[in-house]
């Protein structure tokens, strides 16, 4: 079964993922892509609490994610590749050379400079060109917080307020 969905979401592992997406997934394993966390067992060891016995969790940076790739999608198990932020999923989009063909915008949380899109994804404009970018490659980005949800894709997602 191949990776189920590549998604930005800046909570990673949290109970959303687990098991909003993770029972209808049915998800073997998740493939959590930042670079900081791959490098500390103490964060790995806290976002390992926040999954089942049942599930799998690996640590990678974004070089070595997008090498492993072709092994996740031979994983019997559907799985998911998570990371924090649109940068990291940009750097992944491009060390896999076309392996990633949908991104799932999850959670992008309120901070400073950033506008609200939908109640879940606020952006700045450099994540909005990000974003962009990764269409223009063809990836099909879509934000979508739970698996009942519709899918918004990126041009009504960048239109959108979070109000309207």
């Amino acid at each position: 079964m191949p990776i189920a969905l590549y998604r930005i979401d800046d909570r990673l592992i949290h109970g959303q993922v687990v098991v909003g997406w993770g029972q209808p997934l049915e998800l073997g394993f998740i493939v959590l892509v930042d670079d900081e966390v791959a490098s500390s067992e103490w964060e790995q060891e806290l976002y390992r609490m926040g999954v089942p016995p049942e599930m799998a969790v690996y640590f990678h940076t974004v070089g070595d994610a997008a090498n492993q790739l072709a092994e996740f999608e031979r994983n019997p198990k559907p799985g998911i590749v998570l990371v924090g932020d649109i940068g990291t999923m940009q750097r992944l989009v491009t060390a896999s050379a076309g392996q990633v063909r949908t991104v799932n915008v999850g959670g992008v949380h309120h901070s400073p400079g950033r506008v609200g899109r939908l109640r879940y994804v606020f952006l700045t404009p450099a994540e909005e060109e990000g974003l962009k970018e990764m269409a223009a490659h063809g990836v099909d980005v879509t934000a979508q917080d739970v698996p009942s949800a519709r899918p918004v894709p990126l041009a009504e997602l960048l239109q959108s307020s979070p109000g309207a």
